[in-house]
């Protein structure tokens, strides 16, 4: 591969880890607001709700433009625009309604650096290294993840919740700074079909592209739900040593870093797994371990904290293993002239589902006080392991069609 090349994916993976950090401010800092602002489990799901459900519909119209002026441009204004959201939330959010707005409009200018980043990688790498590629663009949202809960952590305990917004805040900003210098020069996708975009492409006829989109569907829910809702449970887990919320809420977050430095590992390998193995293959293997993480997981709120930790870096590792698998499998059974609209359909499924789960996760727990039944915690990631079986079944039906030897050379 040109060392250009390597130079290039370098400089929009870093951008792209500064863009990510943001994603994980909330819910580094959802104990301590839930207690400040007095809100229930549901309340507080709502707003990680909220942020995903922002995601999707953002997500249908960034790649609509992608489509329309081209991945290049709507990545420059995302990353700008996310940047002084992110710098304005510390500032504004006060209570629960505020902090619904903001994290919304937060999440519509940080999709702007995510499926336009996947479009100019499918534009730029040839099949054989594109699941890598990608792989490595995903890892570096998880970079930005475990930053941002790592820093979090640290500051928390210091200067509170919203002194910890602004730290974090640093990431867009970065971001929107080597946008422009890195994307210089990157050409626009020319469209090889009709003028008119329709929404979803010929999805209606594709369905390898519907079963890898319901797969991605049934892993986002499973993911994001997981990733709202981690940090609040290591939380509890420690107070039931004897921390306080304030410290508890410190190291779960750094805890939750340490989990998204093995998705660093899962993304980069997941990708590159898949190039030489197959797509389905490693999905399987990733989903596989992560539904058995998640109806495992949440029983273990009282168990030692060395188990705690063991289940939960497996747990980090195999739920974002198999991510970058789905953008790479998507980008070689669909038409390019349709990859934005269809991607579109994707994010709106697949982060919808995303916003669902933290919502029905929270419900689940006001059932009773979840912060001190541990049951409960059991049952509601148990609700994220539906999801991880329902992808399995997909997965499985994907390998059944001839439509799947158009992925990976072949390899399915």
């Amino acid at each position: 591969m040109p060392r250009s090349d390597t130079l290039w994916l370098a400089g929009i993976c870093a951008a792209r880890t500064g863009a990510s950090m943001m994603s994980m401010a909330y819910p580094a800092i959802l104990p301590i607001v839930q207690r400040e602002w007095g809100l229930s489990a549901t309340a507080a799901g709502s707003i990680s709700s909220a942020f995903q459900l922002g995601t999707a519909f953002a997500l249908v119209v960034v790649s609509t433009l992608a489509d329309r002026v081209g991945a290049r441009i709507v990545f420059l204004w995302a990353a700008f625009a996310s940047a002084v959201v992110s710098l304005l939330l510390p500032v504004l959010a006060q209570g629960y309604f505020s902090a619904l707005f903001l994290f919304s409009a937060l999440a519509v200018s940080l999709a702007g650096t995510y499926t336009p980043g996947l479009i100019l990688l499918a534009d730029r790498f040839p099949v054989g290294r594109r699941g890598w590629a990608i792989g490595w663009f995903l890892a570096s949202s998880s970079i930005g993840y475990t930053l941002a809960l790592g820093l979090a952590g640290l500051v928390v305990p210091l200067g509170g919740w919203k002194m910890a917004l602004m730290a974090v805040a640093l990431g867009p900003v970065t971001c929107a700074a080597l946008a422009i210098p890195i994307l210089r020069g990157t050409t626009r996708r020319p469209s090889t079909g009709q003028a008119t975009w329709k929404f979803g492409g010929d999805l209606l006829k594709n369905r390898a592209a519907q079963l890898m989109i319901a797969g991605y569907t049934f892993h986002s829910w499973e993911l994001l739900g997981m990733w709202a809702w981690t940090p609040a449970f290591l939380t509890a887990a420690l107070a039931t040593h004897g921390l306080g919320v304030s410290r508890s809420a410190g190291i779960g977050a750094n805890l939750t870093a340490l989990f998204h430095v093995m998705g660093i590992a899962a993304s980069s390998m997941g990708g590159w797994l898949s190039d030489r193995w197959g797509r389905t293959a490693v999905i399987l293997a990733m989903m596989t371990m992560s539904t058995l993480c998640s109806f495992t997981f949440g029983w273990l709120l009282t168990a030692p904290l060395a188990v705690v930790i063991l289940v939960g870096l497996v747990y980090g590792f195999s739920a974002i293993g198999d991510s970058p698998v789905y953008s790479t499998g998507i980008t070689e059974v669909v038409d390019p002239a349709h990859l934005g609209s269809v991607l579109a359909v994707r994010s709106l499924l697949g982060f919808g589902a995303g916003a669902v789960a933290p919502l029905v996760f929270g419900a689940v727990l006001d059932l009773t006080d979840g912060r001190v039944a541990g049951g409960v915690w059991g049952w509601a990631f148990s609700v994220l392991g539906v999801g991880g079986f329902l992808g399995i079944c997909s997965m499985f039906w994907l390998r059944a069609i001839p439509e799947s030897r158009r992925m990976a050379s072949g390899k399915r």
